[in-house]
């Protein structure tokens, strides 16, 4: 038994309904995203579901992400989705969510997330602004989107999909093979919480040792 699955069988998760969770979304043909960090040919594709007010997440970005982003994003193994799951329909969680989106519409996502995680909790109008001046983006334009809202449909579609898999709370990650969409067979893992990094190398080791999986 895996650490993620014992720790499941602990807290009494349906296992079965969160390791077999398929049909949320195609992973045959790889998409470039801007909230995509990696290579898009990666064999491996994490995704998070996630909340820039939620300490968990915050716990993972910090304690988790560095090893997982050297030791298999950047060197080609895993493809990572960042995508959005505030835990409240209005608030510091879901206009966080817009300002990293409004920021990925000049093309400096992740520049905004990794600072939005990084404010230690601080999530405010002069923040963002203060955030959006030192990454270099256009003020007005930021600001703009800001007001019109334009991507909050697409943060609460996340929200949903995230539901679809089984999650109630953030953090969420699944881990499926890039080009294979979920099957019985082989299934996506889906891994509700914080979990240390050996957890997810552990995960991540089987995925791509499976057999008839190409990597770069």
């Amino acid at each position: 038994m895996t650490r993620v699955n014992a720790w499941l069988w602990r807290v009494g998760v349906p296992l079965m309904l969160l390791l077999m969770a398929g049909g949320v979304m195609a992973a045959s043909v790889p998409v470039v995203d801007s909230r995509m960090r990696g290579n898009v040919d990666a064999p491996v594709t994490m995704i998070e579901y996630s909340d820039f007010t939620c300490g968990y997440c915050l716990k993972f970005f910090k304690e988790t992400w560095p090893k997982i982003q050297a030791r298999y994003v950047e060197t080609g193994k895993v493809r990572f989705l960042y995508k959005d799951y505030p835990r409240a329909d209005q608030g510091p969680g879901l206009t966080a969510a817009l300002a990293a989106r409004c920021a990925g519409d000049q093309g400096t996502y992740w520049p905004m997330h990794d600072r939005l995680f990084s404010a230690d909790g601080r999530l405010d109008a002069d923040s963002y602004s203060q955030h959006a001046k030192t990454i270099g983006l256009n003020q007005s334009l930021f600001r703009q989107c800001l007001r019109d809202a334009q991507h909050v449909q697409a943060i609460f579609q996340d929200r949903q999909e995230a539901n679809s898999w089984g999650f109630r709370g953030t953090p969420g990650f699944v881990l499926m093979r890039t080009t294979q969409e979920p099957t019985t067979k082989n299934p996506a893992i889906a891994i509700p919480g914080a979990f240390p990094f050996e957890a997810f190398e552990e995960e991540i080791e089987k995925l791509l040792s499976s057999p008839g999986l190409k990597q770069k």
